[in-house]
């Protein structure tokens, strides 16, 4: 499974953009999906999830609110809205995939496949 995001940007704070993840699979509808960032010198981290079929979203608590995640199962896709960023919202973001819907969404561990990430820069 190859997996390909983009919609990066530079945008001001309070501003939106929004990201998306291609995926190259017949089988994407069966895959629970994940969107990580990572800052300079920070650890990847967490930033939202969605099952197979979109029936249940899962946020950290640093997005809850501003940023909205979804797929669309026909188009191979999966979405990250992102509203209101902030300054501390800059890294870049990956999309992942985890064939086996495990409980640990919010784990990178569970993930089996990765995106090449794309920048997102908040200016103040």
């Amino acid at each position: 499974v190859q997996l390909q995001a983009s919609g990066g940007g530079l945008v001001q704070a309070g501003g939106s953009l929004r990201l998306s993840c291609g995926a190259s699979t017949d089988d994407f509808g069966s895959y629970q999906m994940g969107w990580f960032r990572q800052a300079p010198g920070k650890e990847r981290e967490f930033v939202a999830a969605i099952d197979w079929r979109g029936a249940w979203t899962k946020y950290a608590n640093s997005v809850k609110g501003r940023f909205t995640i979804s797929r669309d199962n026909y188009k191979n896709t999966l979405l990250l809205e992102m509203n209101n960023l902030k300054t501390e919202d800059t890294a870049v973001y990956y999309c992942a995939a985890d064939p086996y819907s495990g409980s640990y969404y919010a784990d990178a561990e569970a993930y089996t496949y990765w995106g090449q990430g794309t920048q997102v820069t908040v200016s103040s």
